[in-house]
């Protein structure tokens, strides 16, 4: 049977998969400086032999006649989710995919030491060659979809969302966001002029932090047995679903950014675990795009990490592995700390979708050629100084070379982090009407019932829907905005 056929060919695309995962952990977290052309070289290779594997001519015939042979409900909808994804990788030749992943890599490992530099006009070159290849991309994919040119490089990441729908929704939010972020802050002012705000010690051993994200990691459901957590430049959650690579950074001055990026990153992970096994060699048992990704990892950090419920709970277990004896008064001020600040990883619930919004207006505008690279500092600066009052003029830094997203060509990507937020917080919406105790239940450290839900809702249905199906089926609507604005109100509109 062809449908057999098909099965035998996920199987092999799935163990070179597991390898490149493995192997972009590894250069990420252990690999040494020297290893980074041979690296570049051999994962260059595996893209080659996946795309030429994946993209053989006879899988057209095999998925022709698979559609016509006597298959389940589930092995229907497998061959479905396979065929869009084969569609997006045949418009792909295998020379392009080799040279656009050399040419990524190359640029990231630049990237990782020229950033540190604030070195803009010797990383320049080497991101104008990504874009480059970015805009050729967008213009093959565009052709097999039918799309225009930044909605086909968004299909990749989420298939079904269109900048036609996410721009009015982004543009209203900047709009409710540059006015509510003062009233914020106001607030903060004044609840921080009846109670100062207690500091941190400043005194927190790497190792003492790395036990308490393995601890929280454990407590809200992450398998230990199946994952692990390192350290890396950019915190991410690589590797497979059975051997997830989490990765965090930390500071010996604080330890909340290093938690809060530790939960966020256990809630991707927490997507990968529990994802069909049954399918995980297939498509259809993938997570079903980066928004839908980024509401796990933003539901765990913001929806759980951030409540005040979670921290009655979890102040004891800092206690017991960083010495801090703290009440919910004192910890609540650092944990609900707004600020204007240049770093999108490090801003605050409030602050960050400014800081995406202004990502995804740029890169729309780099892939339609109505922004080079060489424009980008000003054009970063000006957005920066419009939304948040903040100058990265002479800070390339800390402006367009903060994020490895570009370095490495996930350009369209960034949409998915606003989108993620917008669907965490309608999630727990849901869930907080469902389970009226729900607060209950975490300051008493149960984390069961909400992994349930998503587990049934989310996690278990793997790429079995489109992304605006599986947010209407799991929360009875179709994406809405307003849920998210209630969140930050309720928690810091005073």
């Amino acid at each position: 049977m062809s449908f057999e056929k098909l099965d035998a060919l996920c199987r092999r695309l799935n163990a070179l998969e597991h390898a490149t995962s493995i192997l972009h952990a590894d250069e990420a977290t252990n690999m040494a400086v020297g290893g980074g052309e041979a690296r570049a070289e051999a994962m260059s290779v595996l893209a080659g032999m996946y795309h030429r594997q994946a993209t053989a001519p006879e899988i057209g015939d095999w998925l022709a006649a698979a559609e016509n042979e006597d298959l389940s409900e589930d092995q229907q909808t497998a061959l479905r989710e396979f065929r869009r994804v084969w569609t997006g990788l045949t418009c792909l030749p295998p020379e392009f995919v080799e040279r656009q992943t050399a040419t990524r890599m190359r640029c990231e490992q630049l990237w990782r030491d020229l950033r540190a530099k604030n070195d803009w006009a010797g990383f320049q070159p080497a991101l104008e060659g990504v874009v480059e290849l970015a805009r050729e991309e967008a213009a093959l994919r565009a052709d097999a979809f039918g799309l225009a040119p930044y909605d086909a490089l968004m299909e990749q990441y989420d298939p079904g969302n269109r900048a036609a729908d996410i721009t009015p929704v982004f543009a209203e939010l900047k709009v409710f966001l540059v006015d509510f972020v003062p009233k914020a802050l106001d607030t903060q002012e004044k609840r921080l002029a009846a109670r100062p705000k207690k500091p941190l010690s400043g005194n927190y051993p790497v190792e003492r932090q790395r036990e308490l994200g393995l601890a929280m990691m454990a407590a809200v459901g992450f398998d230990l047995t199946h994952g692990s957590l390192s350290v890396s430049h950019h915190p991410f959650c690589g590797g497979v679903p059975t051997d997830v690579r989490i990765t965090t950074r930390y500071r010996t001055s604080e330890f909340l950014s290093s938690l809060m990026g530790t939960l966020h990153e256990t809630g991707h992970a927490l997507y990968e675990q529990g994802l069909p096994r049954e399918w995980a060699h297939w498509p259809l048992g993938k997570a079903r795009g980066m928004a839908m990704h980024e509401s796990q990892s933003l539901f765990v950090e913001k929806q759980i990490g951030r409540n005040p419920a979670f921290w009655r709970w979890a102040l004891p277990v800092v206690e017991r592995h960083l010495g801090e004896d703290w009440s919910i008064e004192d910890i609540l001020p650092h944990v609900h700390h707004v600020e204007r600040g240049l770093i999108r990883v490090d801003a605050d619930e409030v602050t960050y979708p400014l800081h995406v919004i202004l990502r995804y207006e740029l890169e729309q505008d780099l892939i339609a050629g109505r922004l080079e690279v060489r424009d980008l500092p000003e054009a970063w600066n000006a957005k920066m100084t419009e939304y948040l009052g903040l100058s990265t003029i002479d800070d390339p830094a800390n402006g367009p070379m903060q994020d490895v997203h570009w370095p490495s060509g996930a350009i369209g990507y960034f949409p998915s982090y606003t989108l993620g937020a917008l669907i965490a917080a309608q999630q727990w919406a849901v869930i907080a009407r469902d389970m009226p105790d729900i607060d209950a239940q975490m300051e008493q450290g149960h984390f069961d019932a909400l992994n349930d839900w998503r587990r049934e809702h989310i996690w278990s249905q793997g790429s079995r829907w489109s992304t605006p199906e599986l947010i209407e089926r799991a929360t009875g609507e179709p994406l809405n905005a307003v849920h998210f604005r209630n969140h930050l109100e309720a928690r810091y509109g005073g």
